[in-house]
């Protein structure tokens, strides 16, 4: 019973402890359970609406158009300016197909499959394919409905597996974005013209624009502008600023934002890198002008490699060109030293005469086994020299699409923009002649069509450095930036720091949380990330942005939101005063002839044919106060005087013109709706987007 007494005396207590341990196994199994839920918020890149847009979906994208600008540009290597871009250009895609998405399904609006396929194989084939010149016919110059349907068709016939599986997958993804883009944009356009045939000019404003045009004059004014009078003479109070701030409060929103100052260490070669350099080429001289082996020494040593392949003029550089054209075989100028690179030449072969170009065509076969190839190609050759037609063969023959279509011809080519083992052969077969060339994948049979102008050409070999910063230079540059960045914790402390040593400190104000780099610097996103999970005032460690170190101070971080009053006080405290200022000019220039006020400095000039509608006036600029109130005044009557957006002025009309026509509401009416209409497609996205509530989260993940 002792006991038990015991145990109800301390109830509550236990019921406390009890309760928590209960909750801790709660809430443990929810988080270790939940796991998977907290770790798909992390891996959302946004939040549009509510509806997440998740990392690897984001990243598909991006990985998609990469394909499509290799495609389009025909590059393989994508740089970080186009990699921004292309990051860019998806997050705009994405927030605009998102907004889209959810208005039109909303109305019960979309794009049916019959509609897509007319709009990419049917006969109403959208602008976006026809555009792409990937499905051009070559001989015509102009898109080809057939070469798209052999496009699509090819990349899921049994004739795909014959194309190495990068480049398959690489049409395919070219192939799905644009068939995706096409509907969206289908989608976008019935939805802009359904908000269109809605936009209607009523009667009302028909006749206020017409009447805003019918009366157009002439008008001469007088302006004493704001900063004529001294700041001194009008005092502004924090009151007023703070009045107009909240009266103006949401022209300030803004996104995260920050403000930093930096300095930047150039990662540029000493003077020992360039002493070292010109001793390495002039101990490499004796060599180089005596050695049998031209291509060994070279390309052992030289930053430009020697092909052995014939040079015009235009392939040589243009202070070489005198030496190459003018000495003989054996010669060796150098060492030269241009743009921070020393060089040698020597002349290899002179004399040479050769087309300064060829026009080729091929047929490129691939068979199951390399004999198998040496056969197609050898029979395919023995039935052009016996009269067959090389066009219709390359189209029926060639593995490269897209010469095939056009012939198997290449066009015009230059010695240095083709292979040696072709350029050898090209440029010494006569017209019509054949040739082949093998490489690991099948063979390429050749055919020369038509052969340039005869041209002098040269073998050069050029030995060539270029002097950048050594290890060693780049190891000292770097000490001296961690040094003063160790050293200087503080953005006063930076500053002072630098003044003293002659290092320049650059300002990069209101970088936007996602700011893709500062200024010019490239790789320098990194900074950016950094300052934004940094504090106030904090001084950075060392940044490698490509060929420069920085280290950056922050001096202000800006959450989401409005600009604080303190940010735009001085704008505001500006309009204020010229509120004030304007009272003051008003009182001075009452009662004044134009005459009396040109003597006191005032700026006198015309204007002419200034109507209600006007936009903006010659001199004058952007005045809405003299556009609204000229064509009401009388002729040659002075007006008093007016505040405009630069300073107080009063105005005469010298002329005043009434149109003659006659009001036509149908046509006013048609005139405004396609104005109106024309504005539409952008205006109706920027108003989603206004409305939306976007949560962008790409600043945690690049």
């Amino acid at each position: 019973m002792a006991t038990l007494e015991r145990i109800r005396s301390h109830g509550v207590l236990l019921i406390v402890v009890v309760g928590l341990a209960l909750l801790a196994f709660i809430v443990g199994d929810f988080l270790n359970s939940g796991s998977t839920y907290f770790n798909e918020s992390k891996a959302n890149v946004a939040e549009i609406n509510g509806d997440n847009v998740k990392m690897v979906d984001y990243m598909a994208s991006i990985d998609q158009l990469t394909e499509v600008y290799k495609v389009e540009f025909g590059e393989s290597n994508i740089n970080e300016e186009m990699t921004e871009q292309i990051r860019q250009s998806v997050w705009e895609s994405t927030v605009r197909e998102k907004l889209l998405d959810a208005e039109t399904k909303a109305i019960g609006m979309e794009v049916s499959k019959q509609e897509l396929f007319d709009l990419i194989l049917g006969n109403n084939i959208h602008p976006l394919i026809r555009g792409r010149r990937v499905f051009y016919n070559p001989e015509t110059g102009a898109f080809d409905p057939k070469i798209l349907s052999q496009f699509i068709s090819m990349l899921d016939s049994e004739e795909s597996s014959n194309i190495p599986a990068d480049q398959l997958n690489t049409y395919k993804q070219y192939w799905k974005f644009w068939e995706k883009t096409v509907k969206n944009s289908r989608l976008e356009e019935k939805y802009n013209m359904l908000l269109t045939k809605a936009t209607v000019a009523n009667s009302l404003e028909a006749k206020n624009s017409f009447e805003g045009s019918k009366t157009a004059v002439d008008v001469v004014y007088a302006m004493k502008p704001y900063f004529s009078v001294a700041d001194s003479l009008v005092t502004v109070s924090d009151k007023e600023v703070k009045a107009l701030y909240e009266k103006k409060k949401e022209q300030f929103k803004q996104e995260a934002n920050c403000d930093l100052k930096y300095v930047a260490f150039a990662i540029q070669p000493s003077k020992e890198d360039f002493a070292e350099v010109e001793k390495w080429i002039n101990d490499l001289k004796v060599e180089f002008a005596t050695t049998e082996d031209v291509a060994d020494v070279t390309n052992s040593n030289s930053d430009v490699a020697y092909k052995g392949i014939n040079l015009s003029k235009e392939d040589v550089a243009e202070d070489l060109r005198g030496f190459a054209f003018s000495g003989r075989t054996g010669d060796v100028v150098g060492p030269l030293f241009t743009d921070n690179t020393y060089r040698m030449a020597r002349i290899v072969e002179s004399g040479i005469a050769s087309p300064d170009s060829v026009k080729l065509r091929h047929i490129f076969v691939a068979a199951e086994s390399q004999a198998a190839t040496q056969l197609l190609a050898d029979s395919l050759e023995k039935a052009i020299r016996s009269g067959a037609d090389f066009a219709v063969l390359a189209r029926q023959h060639s593995r490269v699409e897209q010469t095939a279509a056009k012939g198997g011809e290449i066009g015009w080519v230059r010695e240095t923009e083709v292979d040696k083992d072709v350029a050898e052969s090209a440029f010494k077969t006569g017209v019509n002649g054949l040739f082949q060339v093998k490489n690991m994948n099948g063979i390429q049979l050749f055919q020369v069509m038509e052969r340039g102008a005869v041209t002098p050409k040269v073998k050069l070999a050029v030995l060539e450095r270029r002097v950048i910063a050594s290890s060693r230079t780049q190891a000292k540059i770097f000490n001296e930036a961690k040094q003063f960045a160790s050293a200087n914790q503080t953005v006063e402390a930076m500053e002072a720091a630098a003044t003293k040593a002659g290092l320049q400190v650059l300002p990069a104000m209101n970088l936007n949380i996602n700011a893709n780099k500062i200024a010019n610097i490239k790789n320098s996103r990194q900074i950016v990330r950094w300052a934004f999970k940094a504090e106030e005032d904090a001084v950075s460690d060392v940044f490698e942005c490509d060929d420069q170190l920085v280290v950056a101070g922050v001096e202000r971080l800006r959450e989401k939101g409005y600009r604080d009053l303190a940010d735009v006080k001085t704008m505001l405290m500006a309009e204020c005063r010229n509120d004030k200022k304007a009272e003051l000019l008003q009182k001075e220039m009452t009662g004044k002839t134009m005459t009396q006020l040109q003597a006191e400095s005032a700026t006198i000039d015309t204007v002419s044919n200034v109507t209600f509608n006007t936009p903006y006036a010659g001199s004058i600029g952007n005045e809405p106060v003299l556009f609204a109130l000229a064509p009401m005044a009388k002729v040659n009557e002075l007006s008093a005087p007016q505040k405009g957006n630069m300073g107080v002025f009063v105005f005469t009309v010298v002329n005043k013109t009434e149109s003659p026509a006659a009001f036509d509401a149908k046509a006013e009416k048609v005139l405004l709706t396609e104005r109106a209409k024309n504005t539409v497609p952008y205006f109706s996205i920027e108003a989603l987007k206004k409305a939306a509530n976007i949560e962008d989260q790409r600043y945690l993940f690049f």
